[in-house]
Formats: structure tokens, sequence, C-alpha cells
């Protein structure tokens, strides 16, 4: 026990290993759709499937452990929910980057991610961004995934008339609409691991209807798929541009806004948080959390970022690194699994991107709606992600409306010197893009 406690913050005095264990296992339960909803979201930039879910599960193994060693925190990390969709939709469709380029990108966020967290200049960024487009930037992007979900599911569809409508009743359509009512009770009611056994429940009745299938001679256990169609992909060929520049900052932002609030949410669940607001062992969190992103974009995965359903092991009585530990063997041990995974179709993971937009909308009430030059470039944030299919025209767009009413009614105590630089930078991206 004494190991535990050095390595993983355990006190066999007020901590109980079965509850730790438990925890772990619970944690892994809720966010293990990411193995089945980071290939799936990912595959569609040509990526190939079964390599992706070697570097998903073989990534968030790693960050999380990293987190459990070195932050001593019940919390665990994965593949972003938004960043993934930022990869794939906005990197690789929207902007035209291939996904080699893309994971180029990510290697340089990653490591530029490491350097200002050992430099502590992820405050400064932090602090330059007012607080409700931080809450409109994580509200919009759950917008955007559960908009995803929507369309991979077929619910939503393409409409020459309306650019956008509700589509027929196919059999994804039909799957995906069980998939998330079902997400949604299942969370309502409080039962552990909602997501996952939605995903299961609407894979298993994807077979009968055509949606779920399986491949020749298959089995359920077989080993780890091949990572080296992915692996190390790199091609940094033009790369070096103002886009690409823009690209990687959008990225850190969202990234840093990410991690710190949700650390913020978990340390008030888990009880750790100081008497001054700081918590312990932000740092070591922070720091797992950008070596995480740089392995991820080795291995091929997309950013790390650390997950909010972390606290649903932290309900169960989590409250160490052991809790995080167990939930990174779980994840080595889902690479052996990987034929039920990779069966589940897209549309039986959409009531999960959905639900996650739910969770993710919660941060609307936190933002000040009373004062229209806060409102405003919250709302335009929002709105924006969805309907320019883009993360960054969203913030960059926020940012921008935030600067100009701030200007236009002489309220200059609200801005400062890195949001008028950053508005310069977008207004020349727009202009040369």
């Amino acid at each position: 026990m004494n190991f535990l406690e050095k390595a993983l913050g355990f006190n066999p005095e007020t901590m109980k290993l079965r509850t730790e264990i438990v925890a772990g296992v619970t944690t892994f339960l809720t966010m293990s759709y990411i193995l089945a909803v980071n290939p799936a979201i990912l595959m569609s930039t040509g990526m190939d499937q079964g390599a992706l879910f070697t570097a998903t599960a073989l990534a968030s193994a790693i960050a999380t452990l990293l987190l459990a060693f070195m932050a001593k925190l019940p919390f665990s990390q994965a593949p972003s929910m938004g960043l993934n969709a930022f990869f794939a939709y906005t990197l690789c469709q929207a902007m035209g980057y291939s996904w080699q380029n893309s994971l180029a990108i990510l290697l340089i966020e990653g490591i530029v991610f490491i350097l200002i967290t050992f430099f502590n200049v992820r405050e400064m960024i932090f602090n330059a961004i007012p607080n409700n487009l931080r809450y409109a930037i994580s509200a919009g992007i759950g917008m955007f995934i559960a908009f995803i979900g929507l369309k991979n599911a077929e619910i939503i569809v393409s409409k020459e008339g309306t650019f956008v409508g509700l589509g027929a009743f196919t059999a994804p359509c039909l799957l995906g609409i069980f998939a998330t009512l079902l997400s949604g009770v299942l969370m309502a009611r409080n039962i552990k691991g909602a997501l996952f056994w939605s995903i299961i429940a609407a894979t298993l009745i994807g077979i009968p209807m055509g949606v779920t299938n399986f491949p020749d001679h298959w089995l359920p256990v077989a080993a780890p798929q091949d990572i080296s169609p992915i692996f190390c992909q790199f091609d940094f060929t033009g790369l070096l541009s103002l886009k690409t520049i823009l690209v990687v900052f959008s990225l850190l932002i969202i990234n840093i806004f990410d991690t710190i609030g949700t650390l913020m949410g978990l340390a008030e669940k888990t009880g750790i948080v100081r008497e001054d607001g700081s918590i312990p062992h932000v740092s070591e969190a922070m720091m797992s959390d950008a070596i995480g992103t740089t392995c991820g974009a080795m291995l091929g995965s997309s950013t790390i970022s650390t997950y909010i359903e972390s606290a649903s092991g932290i309900a169960e009585g989590g409250r160490s690194g052991l809790t995080s530990f167990v939930v990174g063997a779980m994840f080595i041990l889902a690479l052996f699994l990987s034929p039920i995974f990779l069966l589940i179709p897209s549309a039986a993971t959409s009531g999960a991107l959905i639900m996650v937009g739910v969770l993710m909308l919660d941060s609307v009430k936190k933002i000040n709606l009373q004062d229209i030059t806060e409102a405003f470039p919250a709302f335009i944030t929002m709105i924006t992600m969805v309907l320019c299919y883009s993360i960054a025209d969203g913030i960059c767009l926020g940012i921008l409306a935030f600067v100009i009413m701030k200007l236009c009614t002489r309220r200059w105590q609200d801005l400062n010197i890195t949001l008028c630089v950053l508005s310069i930078l977008f207004i020349l991206n727009f202009i040369l893009g």
C-alpha cells in the first residue's frame, strides 16, 4: 500500500481499494464510447479504421496513466470529442488539409502546449479571453458535436432549398432516433455508463435492421489492429503559413479552455479545491494532457483532453490516481476486443454525440445575457460554429464581434492587447483566405 500511496496518491486510511477499482471501471464504461466514436469520426478523412481504434485506445491509456502517476487525481483523458470533429470536419474537409498534414499540426500543437504549460504561458492566454466567450466556445462545440451526431444518423440531411432538413425514416435514421432517446432516458435515470449501454443496445438492434454488419469469419477477440498505416505519418508540406498558425492557436485555445474548465468542475466534485480556489497538481494534469496530445499525434489520434465523464467514477467514490490507473488499464485491455468495437455503426453512436452536446450546453447558463456586448459575441461564437461547420470560424468571429462591440460602445477597459492582436490576425486570415 505504501507504493500505491507514493505512486498514485492512494491513502489506505481514508480510501478503499475496492472503491477505487469500481470507480475506475465505472469511469471507463462511461467514456468507452470514445473507442467507437473517435474512429467513426476520423475515418471520414480516409484514415484506417482498425488503426484508429488502436491509436485511440493507446493514446487514452498513455494520457490517463500519465495523469495517474503525475497528478495522482481520479481523472481520465482521451481524444477530445470537440477536437476530433475539428480534425475531421474543419482541418481535413473544410480547410483542405490532408490527414497527414493535420497530424503534423497536432504534433506542433502538442509540443507548443508542453512548452506553454512548462513556462506557465497558458494562464496569460486563458486570462486574455473573456469569460463569456469561454462559455460560448464550450457550448458551441457541444452544439457542433450534436449536429454531427444528427447528420451521422441521417436524422438531419442536406437539402437544396433549405440547406438542411429532416431526413427520411431510413434504417440508420430510426436507429439513431432510438439511440438518442435511449441515451437520454438512461442518463435521466442515472444509469452508470448510460452512453456505453445505449451504444451497445443500438448496435444489437442494428443487426436485424441491417445497419450493423458482421464481416466474414468474425471473432470477438483478436490481436490489436495494426497501427502502421497512421503511425507517425506526418506531412509538414505547406504548413508554414498564417493559416496554420491560426489553426494551431485555435487548437490551443480550445484545448486550454476545455481542460481547465473540466479540471475545475471535477475538482469541485472531488472536494480538493483549496480555499484560494487553486487545484492541487493542476500543472501536472495539464502537462499529462500536453504530453498525451503529442503522443496521440504520433500514434495517429486527435488531441487529448480531460473527460467530464470522470465525474461518474468520482461519484462512485474515486479519489486518487488509482482510479485513473484502472481506467488506463481498461483501455489497454480493450485493444484485444477491437472486433466488437469496430462493429458499432455510426448511427449507434449518434445518441452519445447528441447527449455529449447536451452536457456541454451547461455552460450557456453562465453567459451574461443581460449585456448585449457580451451576449452578442457569445451568440455569434455558438451559431457560426454550427452554420459554418467550423469550430475555428466560430472562435474567430466571436472574438471579432467582441472586440468590435466593445470598441463601438467605448468600453475599451474590457479589451486587452492580446484580443486586439488576435482580431487583426483573424481579419488578415479572412482576407488572405
